[in-house]
């Protein structure tokens, strides 16, 4: 049975720490004037990533509780200290007094309302002079949240606005297990793909007041925000990307495959249809990854099977996948004959090059196409297999 004290929390204040004593009080301090003018049950808590300047003792001295977080990274001490919180809500937010706690009363509002997830938004809400570097301001911020609302379809203006608040139960379904500053981004992923009710509020950012620089770098950690929405992405990552490959490849070897063509002055032959091929052949790979990672997306429960991947899962069995590339290679195989006695009508000497290439590259296609039809219908049925049940003993 819980402990009172624990089931009458509503709200935990988390703030990652590492070396934080400059601004660490203070910060703890707006939190303790936030939950006693509001009238709050609520719990402040500092997770430690393993400072050496004294803010464990700090946050001890003014009443906050301390959580210590051996695995460093700024996600992996938000996981440490949203994993230890006992409120119902959990409100997050960095201890360099860059932003403002006495805001956070919209976002509990947010929360009791039913919302699971709510963002701040620091272009509605203000951004004070010197306070975000203009690199972030005006390229990072924007490109990334733009890429988020575009590759999610979330209503978000801020995707990495460190002050947010959730409720913990729903958050810790999602499993968040990124450890670095890509953590942001996650879980606002995760609880758009897993369709929990987010919703966003403004918040000011104020230029932060230590002394020393910030733990965030640039281009990494953009790096490292930008990997994360295309991995889980493959609609955009592999499935548009891959259609376009498939029609410039398909347009050019109709086009070009019973003759030379022409653009303008331009003249067009085998080895535009040689390039043609080669576009059908990585757009085949492409659209399979794009194919078998929505399959282990699902088995790990990143995403929901939508109506249209099961009715390509159902049809696309290790069967049927086979059957088509054995087609396929059968008529590459043909092809390729037709080519050698192509080239022995011609006694196997000099031949023009153009009449064999339009043998051997369709020819040399369809056996690579045939061969990828097989191979990715048997890693399909792997995905697809049914999760080994645990006995216990």
């Amino acid at each position: 049975m819980k402990s009172k004290t624990e089931t009458d929390i509503e709200l935990s204040i988390v703030m990652p720490c590492l070396d934080e004593a400059e601004t660490l009080g203070i910060c703890i301090q707006k939190c303790q004037n936030f939950i006693k003018a509001h009238n709050l049950s609520a719990e402040i808590i500092i997770a430690d990533n393993g400072s050496t300047d004294g803010s464990q003792k700090i946050a001890t001295d003014v009443g906050a509780r301390v959580v210590p977080v051996t695995i460093r990274g700024y996600g992996a001490a938000l996981i440490g200290g949203i994993e230890a919180a006992k409120g119902r809500y959990v409100a997050m937010g960095d201890a360099d007094d860059s932003y403002d706690f006495a805001t956070l009363m919209p976002f509990i509002e947010k929360l009791r309302a039913g919302y699971d997830l709510c963002m701040g938004n620091r272009f509605q809400g203000g951004i004070a002079k010197g306070a975000m570097p203009p690199l972030h301001r005006y390229l990072g911020n924007p490109v990334l949240s733009f890429v988020g609302r575009l590759f999610y379809n979330i209503p978000i203006g801020d995707f990495h606005c460190g002050l947010r608040a959730f409720n913990k139960q729903s958050i810790m379904a999602l499993n968040l297990n990124t450890t670095g500053m890509e953590f942001a981004s996650e879980m606002v992923v995760k609880a758009a793909l897993n369709r929990l009710k987010i919703a966003e509020a403004p918040t000011t950012l104020s230029p932060d007041g230590r002394t020393r620089p910030p733990h965030l770098r640039s281009w990494r950690d953009g790096w490292r925000h930008l990997k994360f929405l295309l991995t889980f992405a493959p609609k955009w990552l592999y499935l548009f990307p891959g259609l376009v490959l498939l029609g410039f490849g398909l347009i050019g070897l109709v086009w070009l495959l019973p003759g030379d063509g022409t653009i303008g002055n331009i003249k067009l032959g085998v080895h535009t249809l040689l390039f043609c091929s080669s576009f059908v052949l990585m757009s085949s790979q492409v659209l399979s990854f794009a194919f078998l990672a929505r399959l282990f997306g699902v088995r790990e429960g990143f995403w929901r099977e939508g109506e249209l991947l099961k009715r390509v899962r159902e049809w696309f069995s290790v069967e049927t996948g086979c059957i088509i590339g054995g087609i396929m290679i059968a008529a590459g195989a043909a092809l390729s004959v037709r080519a050698v006695a192509y080239w022995a009508e011609q006694h196997y000497g000099p031949i023009a090059q153009s009449n064999l290439m339009r043998l051997t590259i369709p020819a040399v296609l369809l056996l690579c196409l045939g061969l990828q039809s097989v191979f990715t219908a048997f890693f399909a049925g792997l995905l697809t297999q049914p999760k080994p049940i645990k006995v216990l003993h």
